[in-house]
């Protein structure tokens, strides 16, 4: 396999031929294949009458999964006033939709168990993810976002970044250095360093494994302004640009409560996606006060 992509791709520009090109690429570093069991998931719940037994089993035999299942259904975000204490009552709580992205998540996180520099990755994407599906219901409907689809994406956004790390020893230099840019776009200095960045790995990664489109368009452009409230409005669909803008003001949310997972991104994102939810400069103060606890709290 090689470790380097001869040719940087523009990731703008629009064409079938270009498309083709980019799944190329992105493929030659090598996307973790789709795992089984979101397969076995996927079958039982095309049935006329889904087994519930039958996926309990399933995903009980995996003790990192059937753990981590029941954490997520014990959050607030979906957990009720009574605790869930086993996978049955998890997939109860959750449904099978929810059910089926969240271990798609758990599953990516044990593709990668010889990178423990990733374990602050994972907390953040889980943080993020609890923070984007708050989000979505403390604006009561005005998004016309699915919770769950604003926590998947959360979970899933940069999911390119841990493929990128085991190819490229230097990735996480040139991370730090995206991270201070404050006028180039985060992709532009991977591309330039890397002829590659983490939303093209990361849009294939959630394509081939049967992620919903407007996830998929919107972590192929979730650092591209344009896309969102600019020239390439209408390269996306409303639910992904507005899935776009969730998951970056609840980023933003979390580096102004909480100091943590520090970026430039805000300043050239933050007021596109202010627009596209239609967020007051007033209100995001008071979300900031709001969501404290959020941010806070355990996953």
């Amino acid at each position: 396999m090689n470790s380097r992509i001869p040719e940087a791709v523009n990731i703008t520009a629009c064409g079938d031929g270009l498309e083709l090109r980019i799944g190329n690429a992105v493929r030659n570093i090598g996307i973790p294949p789709r795992p089984a069991i979101l397969d076995q998931i996927d079958r039982e719940m095309h049935k006329d009458e889904p087994d519930f037994k039958r996926l309990a089993d399933v995903l009980g035999a995996d003790v990192g999964i059937a753990g981590s299942l029941i954490k997520v259904a014990n959050s607030p975000l979906f957990g009720g006033a009574k605790k869930v204490r086993s996978v049955s009552e998890a997939l109860l709580m959750l449904g099978l939709t929810v059910t089926v992205k969240t271990v798609a998540s758990l599953a990516l996180r044990q593709m990668f168990p010889h990178v423990p520099s990733l374990e602050r990755f994972w907390d953040s994407a889980a943080r993020t993810a609890r923070v984007s599906g708050w989000l979505v219901t403390h604006l009561q409907g005005r998004t016309g976002i699915m919770v769950d689809d604003a926590y998947t994406l959360g979970l899933f956004r940069d999911c390119g970044i841990p493929v990128l790390m085991i190819p490229f020893p230097e990735y996480p230099h040139i991370l730090k250095q995206a991270n201070q840019e404050t006028t180039l776009a985060f992709t532009a200095i991977e591309d330039h360093l890397l002829s590659i960045n983490h939303a093209m790995v990361g849009a294939e990664l959630a394509k081939n494994w049967l992620l919903p489109n407007e996830i998929i368009q919107a972590i192929r452009h979730h650092h591209d302004a344009s896309a969102i409230d600019g020239e390439l409005f209408d390269l996306l669909t409303e639910p992904a640009r507005r899935l776009i803008a969730i998951v970056q003001v609840a980023e933003y949310l979390i580096q102004m409560t909480s100091g943590l997972s520090q970026t430039q991104e805000w300043g050239k994102l933050g007021a596109a996606c202010m627009s596209q939810l239609d967020i007051s400069e007033s209100e995001l103060v008071a979300l900031l006060e709001d969501c404290r606890e959020v941010v806070a709290s355990d996953e």
